[in-house]
């Protein structure tokens, strides 16, 4: 199955936005953490541990960016989806790349 790449760019923004709403809400994780609090429970830093290498690939690179500690509201969201978009629109075309390569069985 073909995904379009506006289709995937929109999915990976809505999986972007629903893992940084359960790092920063269900995991008690503040914006800038990308590894593990000792302010949290036991079970929110084993997750946390877990899911720290997705975190540094998905906020790592534009956390330094966030130095002001009270940014306007949009200011996170408009960054996160320029970034994730481009991460996307990378990821797309590499698959597709592959994808293209392939030679089809008759």
């Amino acid at each position: 199955m073909r995904t379009t790449r506006k289709r995937f760019v929109l999915l990976c923004l809505a999986f972007g936005y629903a893992f940084e709403f359960a790092t920063r809400f269900l995991l008690n994780q503040s914006p800038e953490a990308l590894w593990a609090s000792p302010t949290q429970e036991a079970w929110q830093r084993h997750a946390s541990t877990i899911l720290s290498p997705i975190k540094i690939v998905l906020v790592g690179p534009i956390n330094w960016l966030q130095q002001d500690p009270d940014p306007p509201p949009p200011f996170r969201v408009i960054l996160f989806a320029l970034y994730w978009s481009a991460l996307a629109l990378g990821i797309h075309q590499l698959l597709s790349r592959k994808g293209a390569g392939r030679i089809a069985s008759p």
